[in-house]
């Protein structure tokens, strides 16, 4: 019954998109409708403002904590809280009370590998910054880091559900991010830059 709840738990704390809120409270608007129409950081700093943007990430982040420590605690422990890192994701992805279009659970994902284990996902996130940093890409970190944290899950030698859990976070990731891998093969993707104040006609 505990990984029932956990799991019901954490599909609904990913319904709680930071970019859609900020979106509303700070514009007054449905992120979704504007930019890339992603309701995701990235769209947030293009609409908005980098300044919303890092509220939008922080929410987002919080609650991949968050389901992970309830799961743990609800769920019987590491197995608990992995299916509670996986739920909350798909809740971010498709939540219901968006019509099911959500984000592309980056932020998410970043916030339950942190409560998993912070060693790979410190790893993940020098490696993302860094790209970003060097190439201004978000999708291509974002892509990059989804096909080796699997790779990174080996390495350390972490459990079987680990394993299996990488795999699927990454396979969430990579579907997701299916349209930027189009646009970054046709040299077609947009890169991103730090605003502190939205564009006008966004």
């Amino acid at each position: 019954m505990g990984l029932v709840i956990s799991s019901l738990a954490g599909y609904l704390l990913g319904n709680i998109n930071g970019a859609y809120i900020i979106g509303k409270v700070v514009g007054g608007i449905d992120i979704r409708e504007h930019g890339s129409r992603n309701a995701g950081a990235t769209n947030v700093n293009r609409v908005l403002g980098s300044k919303p943007a890092v509220l939008a990430l922080a929410i987002d982040l919080l609650k991949g904590v968050v389901a992970v420590v309830v799961g743990r605690h609800l769920g019987g422990g590491d197995v608990g809280a992995i299916i509670a890192g996986i739920v909350v994701v798909c809740g971010h992805n498709w939540p219901f009370v968006l019509n099911f279009k959500g984000g592309k659970g980056i932020a998410t994902s970043l916030g339950v590998l942190l409560s998993l284990d912070i060693r790979v996902a410190m790893i993940l996130l020098i490696a993302g910054i860094i790209i970003i940093l060097t190439t201004r890409y978000v999708s291509l970190a974002s892509v990059v880091c989804a096909l080796c944290y699997p790779v990174l899950v080996i390495a350390f030698g972490l459990s079987q559900e680990m394993i299996v859990f990488s795999v699927v976070i990454s396979a969430f990731a990579l579907v997701r991010h299916k349209d930027n891998i189009k646009r970054l093969l046709g040299g077609q993707e947009s890169k991103v830059s730090i605003k502190l104040t939205p564009k006008k006609g966004d």
